[in-house]
C-alpha cells in the first residue's frame, strides 16, 4: 500500500507548475479475463471469467506546450474467477478466486473533436488481499506489487465521461495456496488481464 501511495505522492509533486488542473471521481465495472499459469500440481482447471468492479478518484493536469495530458488515478478494484479446483483426493470442486487491489494508472492522454479522448500509460497496483470460495484453501499469500498497461479511449459530455480501456499486466503476479486436506503448498501465476469500462464526473 505504501508503494502505491509513493507513485501518487510522486505524480502529485510532477503536477504542480501545470496548467488546468481537474478532478473527479469514477466508477465502473472490469470484465477480468484472469488465466491461471504455472500452477504446481496442475490442482487448478478451468477458469471462467466474471465481472469486477472499480471506484476511485482521477486528476488531469494539461501540459504546457505540447497539447498533451497527464492523469493519474487512484482506484480500488475487486474481481473474481471461478475456477475448478481437484487435488486428487477429493472431487473436483468448484470455487472462487477474489482479488482486491488499488490501482494507480498514470496515463498520457490527448483530447479532440471537443469531446473525445485517448489515452495511454503504466498501471501501478498493489494487491490488497486475495482468497478462495472454499474453506479447505486457506493461507492464500500473492505478491503484493506489480505493474501493467492501460490504453483506450472515451467521450465527455459536459463533466460526464465514458471510457473503455484494456489493461495487461507486465510482471508475474506470484501466489501459493495451502490445502488443509493434503496440507500441502500449491504455486500459481495468475496475470490481471481485463476490459474496463468506467464512468466518471469532473468537479
Amino acid at each position: 500500500m505504501k508503494k502505491s501511495i509513493l507513485v501518487m505522492a510522486l505524480v502529485l509533486v510532477s503536477l504542480q507548475g501545470f496548467s488546468q488542473l481537474q478532478f473527479g471521481i469514477k466508477a465502473g465495472i472490469n470484465y477480468n479475463s484472469d488465466s491461471f499459469k504455472n500452477v504446481s500440481e496442475d490442482v487448478l482447471d478451468g477458469a471462467k471469467s466474471k465481472t469486477g468492479y472499480h471506484a476511485g478518484i482521477w486528476l488531469r493536469a494539461k501540459i504546457p506546450a505540447i497539447g498533451f495530458y497527464l492523469r493519474p488515478e487512484l482506484v480500488y478494484t475487486e474481481l473474481k474467477n471461478d475456477v475448478s479446483y481437484d487435488n486428487t483426493i477429493v472431487a473436483a470442486r468448484k470455487t472462487d478466486y477474489s482479488l482486491r487491489k488499488i490501482d494507480v494508472p498514470v496515463l498520457l492522454g490527448k483530447k479532440f473533436l471537443g469531446i473525445a479522448n485517448v489515452y495511454i500509460g503504466p498501471s501501478f497496483q498493489y494487491i490488497l488481499d486475495a482468497d478462495f470460495g472454499l474453506s479447505d484453501i486457506s493461507d492464500v499469500n500473492t505478491s503484493d506489487f506489480t505493474v501493467g498497461l492501460q490504453f483506450g479511449g472515451g467521450i465527455e459530455l459536459g463533466k460526464l465521461g465514458l471510457d473503455i480501456r484494456w489493461e495487461r499486466s507486465f510482471s508475474d503476479q506470484e501466489t501459493s495456496f495451502l490445502d488443509s486436506t493434503t496440507n500441502e503448498r500449491y504455486n500459481f501465476d495468475t496475470r490481471v488481464n481485463q476490459i474496463i469500462l468506467g464512468l466518471s464526473y469532473r468537479f
